[in-house]
């Protein structure tokens, strides 16, 4: 079954109307037709299964005869701080971090940020990240939107980690691995602050800031990855130890 995304505000009752690039994908490069079955997303946690009722010049019309949450959601709830890189792998980052299930991604400007957009082109590079979050979305079948946080300062993006669970910064210097030498907390994990740094690391004074600020440290091993592969990494290592990569969600799970 075909997925699409739909804005939930375009759903009414039983019924809902696809406009855009997604309407005419439907009618000239799959060519469907009415009675064809479709499936739908929000963006918000909500599938639907659907029915092609009509074709207009500009819309589809389809028939909602299902609607139940998404079940490609973690149930951990990881928000990446990302310092500000270079060139276009911010973009390649919106990408990789949907498709893993992050819930939300902050960019912020770090000592060492060597890029720094100034307003207006941090408000086109948003708009931009938005529309290919949303790409991304279509591509993974996910039921939410990777939210798009302000560009922060430093200090700024540390207040946002204030009250989750567990706030970790991932420091090239630091030698605890995250699965061995994590403080253990006192409640379960359902909310992640992690924050990764630009192409030269951040420097020690920051760490020292989020240090005392109640974040811990930790490694991504031996190796000194690029920036944007430190971020993937990392975020993979979250979903695999708290959410839902792990082997303790798999062997819940029938192999077919």
């Amino acid at each position: 079954m075909r997925y699409f995304f739909i804005e939930s505000s375009e759903i009414s009752g039983a019924t809902s109307i696809i406009t855009g690039s997604d309407a005419r994908h439907i009618k000239t490069v799959l060519r469907l037709k009415p009675g064809d079955k479709i499936g739908l997303f929000d963006g918000r946690g909500f599938e639907y299964r659907a029915e092609i009722i009509a074709f207009s010049p500009e819309s589809i019309n389809v028939s909602i005869t299902d609607c139940f949450p998404s079940t490609a959601e973690s149930p951990v709830h990881i928000v990446i701080a990302q310092a500000f890189l270079k060139e276009k792998k911010m973009d390649g980052l919106v990408r990789h971090l949907t498709e893993l299930g992050v819930t939300k991604w902050i960019p912020f400007f770090a000592e060492r940020s060597v890029s720094r957009p100034d307003k207006k082109q941090i408000s086109a590079r948003t708009q931009r990240w938005k529309k290919i979050a949303k790409e991304s979305l279509k591509q993974c079948k996910r039921g939410r939107i990777l939210e798009i946080g302000e560009t922060v300062s430093y200090g700024e993006v540390l207040t946002l980690g204030e009250f989750c669970d567990l706030k970790i910064i991932f420091w090239e210097n630091e030698f605890k691995l995250v699965h061995k030498e994590l403080p253990k907390p006192n409640r379960q994990i359902n909310t992640i602050f992690a924050v990764l740094g630009p192409e030269g690391g951040l420097t020690s004074r920051e760490i020292e800031i989020a240090r005392n600020r109640g974040f811990v440290t930790a490694a991504l091993g031996p190796r000194i990855l690029r920036a944007e592969t430190a971020t993937i990494a990392a975020t993979v290592l979250l979903q695999y130890i708290f959410g839902d990569m792990g082997q303790k969600n798999l062997d819940k799970k029938p192999c077919f």
